[in-house]
């Protein structure tokens, strides 16, 4: 049996300031990088992989240090295109926002992004490659809020439900899941 560790990368200044961040590759706020300091991970003999952005490749150096690893983009979050860096007090007004955020927001897609069917559907097709061997993955809290509620129906939590904390995750081994890490003593 295989186990994904899904693990979502630190705070970057977009998040603090609640911004749609999804495309735009930014680094760790310095908030981040210090939250990331109080958590410890115990994992060995995996394989290690990245969305390839910056605050993910800065995340795994902080967690596990200089550790080989490959990028996948597959696994970049939901691009969110013209309301990209903005907030919704910026956007509250705007037409093709409220369009967007009214209805079905999985199948919406915002002007020049994605949907959130389309982010699933490639999510799901990279996924398929990494049930074969242990792997830590470091992404995205919408990829691995997407990835859950795939996952685990059952459980009828949302996406906002499942998203984690930034530098925290899941242990997804079979047909079961834990939340993750232990804290530093």
């Amino acid at each position: 049996m295989s186990r994904l560790y899904l693990i979502r990368h630190g705070k970057t200044e977009a998040n603090l300031r609640h911004r749609y961040c999804g495309s735009t590759d930014l680094p760790l706020s310095e908030a981040g990088r210090e939250e990331l300091k109080g958590l410890h991970y115990e994992i060995s003999n995996v394989r290690f992989l990245t969305s390839g952005m910056l605050r993910t490749e800065q995340t795994l150096a902080a967690l596990f240090g200089d550790v080989p690893h490959e990028k996948r983009p597959a696994f970049r979050e939901v691009d969110f295109g013209v309301f990209e860096m903005h907030t919704y007090e910026e956007l509250k007004n705007d037409p093709a926002y409220l369009d967007w955020i009214t209805g079905d927001n999985m199948a919406n897609v915002p002007p020049k992004g994605e949907s959130g069917n389309q982010m699933l559907a490639r999510v799901l097709a990279a996924l398929q490659e990494l049930r074969q061997e242990d792997t830590v993955l470091v992404t995205h809290g919408g990829v691995i809020a997407a990835i859950m509620e795939h996952l685990f129906p059952e459980e009828n939590k949302s996406r906002y439900q499942w998203q984690p904390d930034p530098g925290h995750g899941y242990l997804i081994e079979g047909n079961s899941y834990r939340a993750i890490p232990g804290k530093k003593d």
